[in-house]
């Protein structure tokens, strides 16, 4: 039965700065509490413990899946990690919300679902940009024809910096390259508007690692619809978007993935700003706050899957990343 006041209790696994950022977002909704933290490390767990106020803290990734006081724990390790972490919670009986990428591949990502639907246990993709209001909204405008027919999507993520060898960015062993960590951004959203494309094309410019650090990327499907995607650690994008259709056009001048605006454009129509209408300093926390009341709202109506979210996306996502992975000659040790 759906009880909508019911308190959420949270655990999160891994202590870094996506884990700080999702609690700090967890502490800002009502009827939920971030009730544990867990960690390789005691030491690490312990200090972000006392920085957030946590109850508990475990010196494991299996005693916090063991924490009978959890009722769904937030995977924020880095994602060759997750397979592992996550399968440990559902294994435990835990509800998981799994960082992306998902997994290494789509191998993986289909143990995860099964395990989950095994027992019964949600289990969600943390792909905020599905959840974000404005991005329901798109679709909104879209699935009314505002646009047409959706004929084209361009999409692009990156950002610059110097990452040594050793860097994660940069190692196969941690499912290092643009792909996963970025590309997952705009391929999720074209995946989103037009589904599991028919066709994948791609090139990448690897590091001496053997991972992508510039990789382009070009979907097609049946309908004549193509989708001109990027991601790179080598340069900065202000990450824009533009869906073309058969009778106008949709823009994100910067950040598609957690917007604050879109234009419609239409031929003889003045350009229709659609806006964000809550206000929030910090976008990044905003977002992830519309996944966390998402899998509150979920877990409270006793469903194990998130139709914003759903799975079946998620595992046609990975399925699209592998391809692409083959495509551009990365590999990852003991995935094939």
């Amino acid at each position: 039965m759906n009880d909508g006041t019911r308190t959420i209790r949270w655990g999160i696994l891994a202590t870094g700065g996506i884990a700080a950022d999702f609690t700090r977002a967890l502490q800002s909704l009502p009827n939920t509490e971030v009730v544990a933290v867990g960690s390789r490390s005691a030491e690490a767990a312990k200090a972000f413990a006392e920085r957030f106020g946590i109850p508990r803290a475990h010196g494991s990734w299996a005693e916090l899946a063991a924490d009978d006081g959890v009722d769904v724990v937030y995977v924020a390790t880095p994602h060759s990690a997750h397979r592992i972490a996550a399968g440990l919670c559902l294994e435990a009986g835990r509800a998981v919300l799994c960082e992306k990428a998902f997994t290494l591949d789509a191998r993986e990502a289909g143990e995860l679902v099964e395990s989950a639907r095994d027992r019964g246990l949600f289990l969600m993709e943390a792909m905020w940009t599905y959840c974000h209001p404005l991005i329901r909204r798109l679709r909104e405008v879209i699935a009314a024809g505002e646009i047409g027919e959706i004929r084209s999507i361009s999409a692009a993520f990156g950002f610059a910096g110097e990452f040594p060898p050793e860097h994660r960015l940069r190692d196969p062993a941690q499912g290092g390259g643009a792909l996963l960590d970025l590309g997952v951004y705009p391929v999720s959203f074209a995946q989103l508007l037009l589904g599991e494309p028919d066709a994948i094309r791609a090139w990448a410019h690897l590091t001496p690692e053997g991972v992508d650090d510039n990789t382009g990327i070009v979907l097609g499907w049946n309908s004549g619809a193509v989708a001109t995607l990027g991601c790179t650690f080598t340069a900065d994008t202000d990450a824009p978007a533009t869906i073309t259709g058969t009778r106008g056009r949709i823009e994100f001048a910067d950040g598609f993935f957690y917007p604050d605006r879109f234009v419609i454009h239409r031929p003889g129509r003045e350009p229709q700003a659609v806006l964000l209408t809550e206000a929030t300093a910090d976008p990044e926390r905003g977002t992830m706050r519309h996944e966390a009341a998402e899998v509150n709202r979920c877990l409270r109506a006793g469903e194990t899957e998130s139709p914003l979210v759903p799975l079946a996306g998620t595992l046609a996502v990975m399925r699209t990343l592998d391809t692409v992975r083959a495509l551009i000659g990365v590999t990852y040790p003991g995935v094939d």
